[in-house]
């Protein structure tokens, strides 16, 4: 199966070897539709092309954001396809795709230090960088939320500083990937981390001397952070979405707490929201929607959103009207996939973030990574790939409902054992998973979260039959907690731990 280029609506024109973004494009699809290097045919050839370790510090959990790639970049070393990853103790690093050779670095300076919060120095808090940057090819900058919450705008070339520091979020707060449309800039923050109350936060950046900072608070307190890995989930219906963490519910005070939200994307105004009818059994078990990111796609000239999170459960949604008119009503929820338990801290369920694409005969696949086994009783899917007692990735076909014409989610195949997935990104009838070998129990205190680690595995399957094709075995020495891949140009880029990033290739011709 061939990934088509055509998506049902416009996706920004990008080069094959650019991924600018988390998750590859402002809608968080895990999808690069340019990518036709890599194919089921010979994806099983990959090897380590090469593996850099950076000057970071891991923090408690944290290392490295996941990695963003732009092409055909002008540096003193010449015309590069280069590779940028920020650390969490406030270093952006570039390197060159071919080689790993680091091309610059920039580390940035606060001169004001954290609070002493609850969270504050915690892994919820770990007082660094945790937002993936976002690339601007058009600016020819990397945007970056440095510790203290100021934004800087890097030259791609040189890591100079082009724009900024504006003070955008609360210094030292937890904020996740950017996203970039339209020269606005958008992040979301959580868990009341520098005192930032949680919701949306945006920031226009096409006048350097004017910039103009919008809010959509979705909480009184600390509560209803959106921490899905993605951020905030751009639409292509003038709409920016996330999914929130348990608290408080009582949306005449504002407080929006396990729901999935819709604001306005150029004013931020709250315009839609979803809330799970058992969001009192989400709230007393921390089952909360805010431990994944939705995804955005089209679907028979439709928009919809998918989302699903620690309960197990996926949501299907129309994205222009979530949860109908009582709020609580979607196109369709799946049975529990996973979590058989309703645990909330063992890394059981879904976490991350979905993914989506479509196929050459314009079959739409929604891709959900399941930590911990699959459900006892499972829906029947037509293939599965052996057991799973870790983890795994399940796929599912969009299809139409024959009486209401509503989407439905056919199960299609189960992977094999992955040790808990991170989000998964799609290529050319390839889909690549990281198992990533953390150990997820919070039960006794993060330090003994670094202890029982396992090294991580990339993992790809094929898009049609979930079939393994390949996985890194053991060339990958670390673990990894909360970052994503990237494809580029016939490579694939993963981080660990220990703060290395790999990247893994086809043999040279």
């Amino acid at each position: 199966m061939r990934i088509l280029l055509i998506f049902c609506l416009c996706l920004p024109t990008l080069s094959a070897a650019d991924w600018t973004t988390f998750a590859h494009d402002p809608q968080r699809t895990g999808w690069a539709a340019e990518e036709t290097l890599i194919s089921p045919a010979n994806v099983g050839t990959l090897q380590l092309k090469w593996k850099a370790k950076l000057k970071n510090e891991s923090y408690r959990l944290s290392a490295l954001t996941a990695p963003v790639v732009a092409s055909d970049i002008a540096t003193v070393h010449g015309t590069r396809n280069v590779v940028y990853v920020a650390g969490i103790t406030g270093n952006v690093f570039a390197l060159d795709s071919q080689t790993g050779e680091e091309l610059w670095s920039h580390t940035f300076k606060s001169v004001i230090l954290p609070g002493k919060g609850g969270y504050q120095g915690t892994f919820l808090c770990p007082n660094g960088i945790t937002a993936t940057p976002v690339i601007d090819r058009n600016a020819s900058l990397l945007y970056v939320i440095a510790p203290d919450g100021s934004l800087f705008g890097l030259d791609l070339g040189s890591g100079k500083v082009r724009y900024g520091p504006v003070q955008f979020v609360a210094p030292f707060s937890k904020n996740w990937s950017l996203n970039l449309v339209d020269g606005i800039l958008y992040t979301v923050l959580a868990q009341g981390c520098g005192g930032g109350i949680s919701g949306f936060y945006s920031i226009d950046v096409r006048d350097r001397h004017h910039p103009v900072v919008r809010q959509m608070l979705l909480s009184n307190t600390n509560t209803a952070g959106i921490w899905g890995r993605g951020g905030a989930i751009v639409g292509q219906n003038g709409r920016v979405y996330g999914a929130t963490a348990d608290g408080r519910i009582d949306t005449q005070a504002g407080d929006y707490s396990n729901s999935v939200v819709a604001a306005s994307l150029n004013t931020l105004d709250l315009v839609d929201y979803f809330t799970p009818p058992n969001w009192r059994y989400l709230n007393k078990r921390d089952l909360d929607l805010g431990a994944s990111s939705p995804v955005w796609f089209g679907w028979r000239n439709r928009h919809l959103l998918a989302s699903g999170a620690k309960e197990g459960v996926v949501y299907v949604m129309d994205a222009d009207a979530l949860g109908g008119g009582d709020h609580q009503t979607t196109l369709f929820t799946s049975p529990r996939l996973g979590n058989d338990r309703g645990v909330c801290c063992e890394g059981m369920g879904i976490w991350g973030g979905l993914s989506t694409a479509r196929d050459e005969d314009g079959q739409t696949w929604l891709y959900v990574p399941m930590g911990g086994p699959p459900s006892a009783t499972p829906p029947p899917f037509a293939v599965t790939n052996g057991p799973a007692p870790h983890g795994s990735l399940m796929a599912f076909k969009v299809a139409a409902d024959p009486k209401t014409q509503n989407p439905v989610l056919e199960p299609a195949w189960v992977s094999g054992d992955i040790d808990l997935p991170d989000p998964a990104v799609i290529a050319n009838g390839v889909v690549f998973v990281l198992g990533t070998g953390e150990n997820a129990k919070q039960g006794g205190g993060e330090d003994k979260r670094l202890l029982n680690t396992h090294t991580a595995i990339l993992h790809a399957l094929d898009a049609r039959t979930g079939k393994e094709l390949y996985n890194s075995g053991n060339a990958i020495t670390g673990w990894v907690h909360f970052s994503g891949l990237a494809i580029s140009d016939g490579r694939v880029y993963a981080v660990d731990h220990d703060s290395q990033v790999y990247s893994f290739g086809l043999p040279a011709k």
